[in-house]
């Protein structure tokens, strides 16, 4: 049966969209290929620029390692004296050197190339805005330019190479039907296929393929004229910026070790565990993924990641991930002095509900939780208020700071052990190395997998050989900053919101009310028992958890009041106090009695006294035991540890309060410095402040009168 014919005009109109949306989608392909391309070699380029002094340091006798006969005196004599200056001059240079003959300058340079590769594809690039070269500048503009075409680049990309060979091979099909000569000469069975291939082009242009090929182009389009300004959205964004590179350049940045520590066959069986973060509001880095697909895949785990790693984000996305898949109730266990900062978090990287079971109310949220679902996030000491019936079920408890119930006999390590009960995930977190507390550590253990602890036992000493890393391998995962993490920031800031209790709240409110601004300021510091102050516990913490990760700790405070209860809490622990009245040498003798003091010391300041003039580079954790009304105050004491000499993450906390005026300050000051950020240029940031006068605090104190009033009478 002979083919209808078909409109020729239809046949090339039909024809010519079809190549005309090819070609389009071809175009936004090849930029991206580009795009990519332009990350790789900007990456490559910025590792050979930070490998020049390595290369730098590699003396001239490691082009003779092996032994090749290469004579070096020669080359020395003529001024030449690393790597480096070899790759930087050219064959006939080094054919000019008295003693070296053509065949040898080859040589030289050929093994040279090849270290300058071996220590260029080992070095991990770093990125900071404190320093902006030509290369760092030109990998951030090309990741953000990838980053504002991605991800409809990507999906032209993928519709062009799922469709183009079945659409042009239509349009072959179709040819006899454009021109009347030709389907005039054409063959039945040419006829029937240009027939199939018309109606073929013509269902894609009903299809989604022809919608979304439209759809992307234009907004590629779109996006292609924006202007990215590179290390703003670095800045604003860095573990964005992270991901790209670690997408396109494996290794790069730090290990591309994907199973991060893990044996290749449980590696295998985490890394294929699917999860589903819709509703996370934070990027994951590829280690933190790895730590959330381990986490719910072995189900019951204690994760030990070094402090600064993201815990808790692992812990919410593998939260969110299970709610994703239908599940309803969750449970966080921490210590007092981070269930606002738990709270917070929560709300912040994530969609999920969150109620605080504690204080006067904690059992009706206690109830509100079972009936709703979300996350219930609660102390130590409230556990025991969580009574379930037999038969009541959750999807994850996580207890933060599991180190709190290494005693199996202490009664908050007996209440946790009746939650578990409940769970069908748990994940114990600590930051603390529990390598060098084992039998902590199998305590642990055996709540989560009694087989586990089983076959360790009498195994402590063996703790760091690999046969005792692989029998807890399946409960215990723990990464170290310099494994994954070789670009992490120098200066990592946290703010640590702590939860009044009642003494700490009577105090503060009967402060705010009668207009004592100083004893407002000073919240949690200001009460009788200092050991029943939540700012100290988690000043407390966090000396702890320094000690364990062989830090030393400056704490700050305005108020001389303050620094001194600090002294006599710690006692030995403490070196100082610095202060106003303490002579320039004196205070000289202090650091440099701290400098020479073990991991886990604490030297106590007057932030305007030891804010200024002091290297103190020994420390690399900085505690703000109050926010300062100028920053530029805070920045100053920040710069003591951080600073030329520094050969370690430095660490800031500031300790904060819930619903006091902690809150109000921090948040004014925010405010008022991305104002600042965005319409101030650098010569004018360099030369103005900005802080919160008497005037400004006395409204704060005025807004603070109010509420409390106002709760009270509710009350």
């Amino acid at each position: 049966m002979l083919a209808r014919p078909i409109d020729k005009r239809e046949a090339k109109k039909i024809s010519d969209i079809h190549r005309k949306l090819l070609s389009q989608l071809e175009v936004v392909s090849k930029y991206y290929d580009k795009l990519c391309k332009q990350v790789v070699d900007s990456a490559n380029n910025l590792a050979k620029e930070q490998s020049i002094d390595t290369l730098k340091s590699i003396p001239l006798d490691e082009i003779n390692r092996d032994k090749r006969g290469i004579r070096i005196k020669p080359l020395r004599d003529s001024g030449f004296s690393s790597v480096w200056d070899i790759y930087i001059c050219d064959v006939r240079k080094l054919e000019a050197v008295n003693g070296i003959s053509t065949e040898s300058a080859k040589e030289i340079k050929t093994v040279v190339d090849s270290i300058v590769k071996t220590v260029v594809d080992n070095t991990k690039i770093k990125l900071s805005v404190d320093n902006k070269t030509k290369s760092s500048t030109a990998l951030i503009n090309a990741v953000a330019a990838y980053i504002v075409c991605d991800p409809v680049a990507k999906l032209c990309y993928e519709l062009f190479y799922k469709h183009s060979a079945e659409v042009n091979k239509h349009l072959l099909k179709l040819k006899p039907a454009t021109g009347s000569l030709k389907w005039m000469f054409a063959s039945s069975s040419k006829k029937n296929d240009s027939v199939n291939s018309f109606n073929a082009l013509s269902d894609l242009l009903q299809s989604n393929y022809y919608k979304d090929a439209i759809y992307n182009i234009q907004q590629f389009n779109k996006n292609k004229i924006q202007t990215a300004k590179g290390w703003d959205a670095f800045t604003g964004n860095p573990v964005q910026f992270y991901n790209v590179i670690e997408m396109l350049c494996p290794g790069v940045l730090s290990t591309d070790d994907n199973v991060y520590g893990l044996s290749k066959d449980l590696a295998e069986q985490v890394s294929a565990f699917e999860i589903s973060l819709e509703g996370l509001n934070c990027q994951l880095r590829k280690y933190q993924e790895m730590g959330v697909k381990y986490a719910l895949q072995q189900k019951r785990v204690l994760l030990g990641d070094e402090m600064g790693l993201g815990k808790t984000v692992q812990a919410i996305a593998a939260m969110v991930s299970l709610r994703n898949n239908g599940d309803s109730h969750f449970v966080v266990v921490c210590p007092a002095s981070v269930l606002s900062n738990w709270c917070r978090e929560i709300k912040k990287m994530s969609d999920l509900n969150v109620f605080k079971i504690h204080g006067v109310s904690k059992q009706e949220e206690l109830n509100r939780w079972v009936n709703d679902g979300g996350v219930a996030v609660t102390t130590y000491e409230t556990t025991s208020n969580f009574l379930f019936h037999e038969s009541f079920r959750f999807s994850m408890l996580v207890v933060d700071e599991a180190h709190y119930i290494k005693n199996p006999e202490a009664k908050r390590t007996v209440n946790v052990n009746n939650i578990c009960k409940h769970a069908d995930n748990i994940l114990f977190m600590t930051g603390t190395a529990l390598e060098n507390k084992v039998s902590e550590m199998v305590n642990l253990i055996n709540m989560l997998n009694p087989d586990v602890a089983q076959s360790v036992e009498g195994m402590e000493f063996l703790a760091s050989a690999p046969e005792f890393k692989e029998k807890v391998a399946t409960v215990y995962y723990r990464r170290k900053r310099e494994d994954v993490l070789t670009e992490l920031p120098d200066l990592i800031e946290n703010k640590d919101w702590c939860e009044l209790n009642s003494e700490e709240e009577k105090a503060y409110e009967d402060a705010v009310l009668n207009d004592k601004f100083s004893e407002a300021r000073r919240v949690s510091w200001n009460i009788s028992d200092i050991s029943k102050s939540s700012k100290a516990n988690r000043m407390l913490g966090i000396v702890e958890e320094a000690e364990e990760d062989g830090r030393k700790v400056i704490v700050f405070s305005f108020f001389l009041d303050t620094i001194n209860k600090i002294v006599s809490l710690l006692g030995d622990k403490c070196i100082g106090p610095i202060n106003g009245s303490v002579p320039p040498q004196k205070r000289q003798e202090l650091v440099d009695e701290f400098n020479k003091a073990p991991a886990g010391t604490v030297l106590a300041s007057q932030i305007q006294a030891g804010g200024t003039g002091l290297n103190i580079q020994s420390a690399s954790v900085i505690i703000l035991c109050e926010p300062q009304f100028k920053p530029s105050i805070e920045n100053q004491a920040i710069s003591r540890a951080y600073r030329m000499g520094q050969t370690r993450n430095v660490f800031v906390h500031r300790l904060l309060c819930d619903e006091t005026v902690d809150e109000r300050i921090t948040e004014i000051l925010e405010n008022k410095q991305t104002i600042f950020d965005a319409f101030a240029d650098e010569s004018v940031a360099a030369n103005e402040s900005f802080e919160i006068d008497e005037a400004s605090f006395g409204n704060i104190i005025k807004e603070e009168a109010k509420r409390i009033k106002d709760k009270n009478n509710n009350v």
